[in-house]
This record gives structure tokens, sequence and C-alpha cells, in this order.
């Protein structure tokens, strides 16, 4: 059985379970049940075209198929949960009708909850998270410097011109020094999204705008998303540094490609020794890497602090099946002489939930350590 079998084949299994455990204890009654039948039909079918529709197809089919996915997301993880619950009750000769009516209602509850708690905190605009960074032989010049991160906002399907136009207002009201942006801007081609990413071009900061791709990228198209990225006036570090003078202080910031790009185009490997040849070594060197698990390579080269995105974990319990592929999921972590700070991501990937994982805008504050 291949790959796309075997998960087609898990998720009917998935809404069956759900069925079987969860329908007789809601008594709904024989026409009630058949409609709850029918939905969860209907949420197997839509979830597949939430994953396949893309931007140039039906918006609401869109919206359908992704919330699908979303709701049925939290319901599977919370009737499994019900299903152990009840086990140990039974076990403990606690069971009776009852508590099984009573725990199903329960799931309902929390299920709507966690949907429309998730809904509301995924489209308002991201929050901005303040976080001082603390560098050795920081010059005095640099105290203070301010870096506004943004990564993972995957315009696509359900983020479109608006969902950007308030990121761009916010983040110009916070008057960077530096803007720049670790990944995952899309989902689409370029010609079904240039009209929704086009705000982008108003970002404004003293030193500019600059992004790495991020594994996204190369699924929509890598090499016009980096064209078209620089069109918008936003500079693209492919496995390549610049140099910033801030008055008489001076920076380092690279870029390389995403961790797998190689995967589909082999030029583009991820290689942070070509990031940074020929850059000088007695100034902050940071480094804008998609994924986190490219810090051991940063550190090697003598990298100061790398920023990164790409772990996003969304919502409950997934973010916790990261680390199953990266070492850190979010916030400031340190390896060796090295930081990192993983931002949760300034949008959402598929799904338009977030619960127990809140987007963010990440200012960043140079402070010299003590």
């Amino acid at each position: 059985m291949n790959r796309r079998l075997l998960v087609v084949a898990l998720l009917i299994g998935l809404h069956v379970f759900v069925g079987v455990t969860l329908i007789p204890d809601l008594s709904l009654g024989p026409f009630g049940s058949v409609l709850a039948w029918g939905y969860l039909v209907l949420s197997a079918v839509l979830m597949r075209f939430g994953v396949l529709v893309r931007c140039a197809g039906s918006a609401l089919l869109a919206w359908s198929g992704l919330l699908a996915m979303g709701i049925f997301s939290s319901l599977a993880i919370f009737a499994l949960l019900r299903a152990f619950v009840l086990v140990v009750a039974s076990l403990l000769g606690w069971e009776s009708a009852a508590i099984g009516r009573g725990s199903a209602l329960a799931v309902i509850v929390a299920v709507a909850a966690v949907t429309l708690f998730g809904v509301l905190n995924a489209r308002r605009t991201a929050r901005v998270v303040e976080r001082s960074i603390a560098l050795r032989d920081l010059p005095p010049g640099l105290e203070g410097f301010s870096i506004v991160q943004l990564s993972d906002i995957h315009v696509g399907p359900t983020i479109k011109q608006g969902y950007i136009d308030a990121i761009v207002r916010r983040v110009n009201g916070l008057s960077p020094d530096l803007i720049v942006i670790t990944g995952d801007l899309v989902d689409g081609s370029v010609a079904d999204l240039a009209d929704d990413i086009a705000p982008l071009a108003q970002l404004s900061a003293r030193h500019g705008t600059y992004v790495v791709t991020g594994n996204h990228e190369y699924y929509s198209g890598a090499d016009s998303w980096i064209s078209e990225f620089e069109r918008l006036g936003m500079a693209v570090l492919l496995n390549r540094h610049v140099q910033l003078e801030h008055g008489d202080a001076r920076m380092v910031l690279a870029g390389i490609a995403d961790y797998s790009a190689e995967l589909f185009r082999p030029s583009h490997r991820s290689d942070p020794v070509a990031a940074f040849a020929g850059a000088p070594d007695d100034v902050p060197r940071l480094l804008l890497a998609h994924q986190p698990r490219s810090a051991k390579a940063a550190l090697e080269v003598g990298c100061d602090l790398q920023l990164s995105g790409h772990t996003r974990g969304q919502f409950w319990p997934w973010m916790h099946f990261v680390r199953w592929q990266q070492p850190w999921v979010a916030g400031l972590q340190r390896v060796g002489e090295m930081q990192i700070y993983i931002s949760r991501g300034t949008g959402y990937w598929g799904p338009p939930l977030r619960f127990g994982a809140p987007s963010e805008i990440t200012r960043i504050r140079l402070v010299r350590a003590v």
C-alpha cells in the first residue's frame, strides 16, 4: 500500500472510529444519527478537497475543506482521549450510561470551543512579541538595533490581501531598523497570488527587507517567487550575505536556502559556508534560516544569532510532534555560543486555526551581553 492510500485509509478509519464511539452515546435518535454520520462522510470528502484546492480554485471549497480538516483534527483527538477515559472507567467499575453521554457531549463542546477560539485567533492580526537578545561583543552603535521578523505567513487559499495589509501596517508602525522574513511566505503560484502578496512592497525599514526561502516556496515554484520577491523590493539571501552599516557599526546578515531545497533544486542546496564566505568575523553575524535544524551548521561557521520559523505547531496537540523533526519548537534557544530564535509564525498553514500557539510579529532588540 502506497503512502497516499495509507493516509486515506487512516482518515476513513478515524472517521468511522469517531462515528462508532461517539454517535450512539449522544442519543440523537434515528434522524439525528443519520445527520451525524452524513457530516462525517462530508468531512472525509471535504478534507481531501481542502488539501488539493489551490488558490485559483473555489474559495468556498478551500475554506470548507480546510476548516473541516481543523475541526476533525480536534474531534479525532478528543474522541480518542474519551475512549481511553472510558476504558479506564470500565476497568475501575465506573462505567455507566451517564458517563458515556456526558463525556460524548463534553467532546462536542470542547471541539466547538477549540474551533471558535482557533479561528478567531488565526484570523486576527498577529500580536507583536518583544524580545531582547544579548550578543557578546556587540558594538555600542548596534545597542538597541531593532529587527522585525515575519515568518510562515502562507499567503494562499484563505490568507489574502487584506490579511497582508494589516500585517504591513502593524510592522511599519514599529519603525524597525531591519525587516526579515524567514520563509514560507506563499502557498501557490505567482500567477494566483501576486495581488495578494503585493502589500509587502510597502514594508519600510531603515536597512530594508530581506527574505529567505522556505520549503513551501519550493512547492510553489521557487524561481518565480524569488524573482517576484525581488521585484517587490525584498532582497532574497540565497546562500549569501550582505554587510549592513549602522552609524559607525557594522553587522553581517546572511541567509540560506531552505534545509530541504536541494530536493527540489540541487543548485539551491542550503549552504551556511557559502553564505558567510568572505564575511568579516569581527562583527555580529546573523543568519536567516527557515528551519531550526540548520543551527548546527550555522554554529560551525561562527554565527552569533540564527532566526528561524517553520515549526508553527498551530494547535494542540500537534505542536508536540514537531520535536520528531526539529530540535526546538519556538522561542529563544541556545546551541554552544550561538543563539537561535524560532518564530511561531505570522500566519497559518492549512486549517485556519490557532490554539495554544498564537501567531506573532517578532520585534527583536539587540543588546550587549553583560
